[in-house]
C-alpha cells in the first residue's frame, strides 16, 4: 500500500514536470530563440516553432545538467540533507506552470526562472529549509547584469553595423568567427566518459595527447577562422542570403542554449525524489531526455503565439538589428548553462531587442509593452514564492 501511495506521488510529480516542460516550450525557451529571426523574415513563425523544438530537445540532454541540479538541491538548504518532498515538487511545478501559462496565453513573457526559482525557495523554506545566501546572490547578480550587459552588447553591435565607416561585408564574418570560437568552448555530455561535459575544444586537445592550454587556444582560433571564412564567403555572394543564413544559425544556437538552461527548471525538483548519483532511480540522461520532450511537445503546440508576440510587439527589426540581438542572448545563455544558474530567456532576448533598437533610435519600441513586461517579471516571482509558500503551509496542516 505504501509503494502505491509513493509511485502515484511520483507520477503526480512527473506530470506536473512534463506540464512545467511544456509551459516553458511553448513560452520562453520556445518564442525567443528565433523571435528576431522571424520579424527580419528570415523564417516564418511555424517552421521556426519547428526548429526549437527539435534544438531545444538536443539541448535539454546534452547541455541540462548543471541548471537541473542547481534548482533541485542548490536554492534551499536542508540540515539532513534531504530534498524537497514529492508534495513539495508538485505544489513548487504546478504554481511556476500555471503562472506562465497565464502569460503565454495572456501574450505577456512571464520569466520562468523567476516563477520558477521563487516557487522552489518558497516550498523549501515552508519546509524548514535554510536560504541559501550565497547562491541567491550569484542568481541575482545575474539577472540584474542581464539587461545591462546583454543590452549593452545588442547596441554596440547593432550600432557597428549602421555605423557609415563600417564594412558590414566584413564585419559580420568577424562576428559569426567570435561566435565559433565560442562554440568550440561550450561543453557538452557525450564528448567525455560519465556525467561529465566537456568542450570541442577541449576533447580534441586530450585526444591530441598536447599541452592543454596551447592547444585549446589554437583550436579555439581555428574555429572561429573556419565560421568566419564560411561566412564570409556566403555574404561574398550574396550578402541578403548570407544574413539571413548567419540569423538562422544563431537562433538555432540560441534555441539549443534555451534547452540547456531551461529544461533544469523543469525537472530539478524532481531529483531528490529520483535520488542522484549511481543510487538514482533513472540516470541524468534519461531524466533529461523525459523534461526535454516535454520542451518539444510545448514549443510545437504554443510556441507560435509568443514569437509572433516577440517579433512584431516589441520591434520591428531587420537582419542587423536580429543579429545584435541573438549573439549577446547565446553569450548570456551559455554562461548561464556553465554556472548552473536558472536564468530567463524572455529576459536575454527581450533585453537584447531593446539594446539593438536603441541604436537605430528606440523610436519603434513600445515602452508600454516593456513596462508591463518588466512588472510581469517581478510580480511572477514575489507571486510564485508566496503561492507555492501559503499553499504548502496550508496542505501541511490539513495533513
Amino acid at each position: 500500500m505504501v509503494a502505491t501511495s509513493v509511485l502515484v506521488t511520483l507520477l503526480i510529480a512527473s506530470l506536473a514536470s512534463l506540464f512545467m516542460a511544456w509551459a516553458i516550450g511553448a513560452g520562453s525557451s520556445g518564442s525567443t530563440p528565433f523571435a528576431p529571426a522571424v520579424g527580419a523574415n528570415a523564417i516564418s513563425v511555424m517552421r521556426a516553432g519547428f526548429l526549437v523544438g527539435i534544438l531545444g530537445l538536443a539541448g535539454a540532454v546534452l547541455q541540462g545538467a548543471n541548471v537541473t541540479e542547481t534548482v533541485g538541491s542548490g536554492l534551499v538548504v536542508f540540515p539532513d540533507g534531504t530534498g524537497l518532498s514529492a508534495v513539495a515538487a508538485i505544489i513548487a511545478l504546478l504554481t511556476a506552470a500555471l503562472l506562465v501559462a497565464v502569460g503565454i496565453f495572456t501574450g505577456y513573457p512571464i520569466a520562468t526562472a523567476f516563477t520558477v526559482t521563487g516557487a522552489v525557495v518558497g516550498v523549501g523554506l515552508a519546509m524548514g529549509g535554510q536560504p541559501a545566501t550565497a547562491k541567491y546572490i550569484e542568481i541575482v547578480s545575474l539577472w540584474v547584469a542581464v539587461p545591462f550587459v546583454g543590452g549593452g552588447m545588442a547596441f554596440a553591435v547593432a550600432w557597428l553595423l549602421r555605423h557609415e565607416a563600417t564594412e558590414e561585408g566584413r564585419l559580420v564574418p568577424l562576428l559569426a568567427g567570435v561566435v565559433g570560437a565560442i562554440l568550440a568552448n561550450v561543453e557538452f555530455v557525450l564528448l567525455a566518459p560519465g556525467d561529465e561535459q566537456v568542450s570541442v575544444a577541449r576533447a580534441l586537445a586530450r585526444s591530441l595527447d598536447a599541452p592543454p592550454l596551447p592547444t585549446i587556444a589554437a583550436i579555439t582560433l581555428c574555429c572561429g577562422a573556419v565560421a568566419a571564412a564560411l561566412l564570409y564567403r556566403d555574404v561574398r555572394a550574396d550578402e541578403a542570403a548570407g544574413q539571413r543564413h548567419f540569423l538562422l544559425v544563431l537562433g538555432g544556437l540560441v534555441a539549443f542554449s534555451a534547452g540547456g538552461s531551461q529544461v533544469g527548471l523543469a525537472l530539478g525538483p524532481l531529483l531528490p525524489l529520483l535520488g542522484t548519483g549511481p543510487t538514482a532511480a533513472i540516470p541524468i540522461t534519461g531524466v533529461l531526455l523525459f523534461g526535454g520532450v516535454g520542451l518539444l511537445i510545448g514549443s510545437w503546440t504554443g510556441a507560435p503565439r509568443m514569437i509572433k508576440a516577440l517579433a512584431q510587439d516589441y520591434s520591428s527589426l531587420g537582419p542587423r538589428r536580429s543579429i545584435a540581438a541573438l549573439i549577446p542572448s547565446f553569450v548570456i545563455a551559455q554562461t548561464a548553462v556553465f554556472f548552473g544558474i536558472p536564468v530567463s530567456f524572455n529576459e536575454i532576448i527581450v533585453s537584447a531587442i531593446v539594446g539593438s533598437g536603441a541604436a537605430a533610435g528606440g523610436g519603434e519600441v513600445s515602452r508600454e509593452k516593456m513596462g508591463k513586461t518588466v512588472l510581469a517579471w517581478a510580480g511572477s516571482l514575489a507571486l510564485a514564492f508566496g503561492l507555492s509558500y501559503g499553499v504548502f503551509a496550508a496542505v501541511s496542516l490539513v495533513r
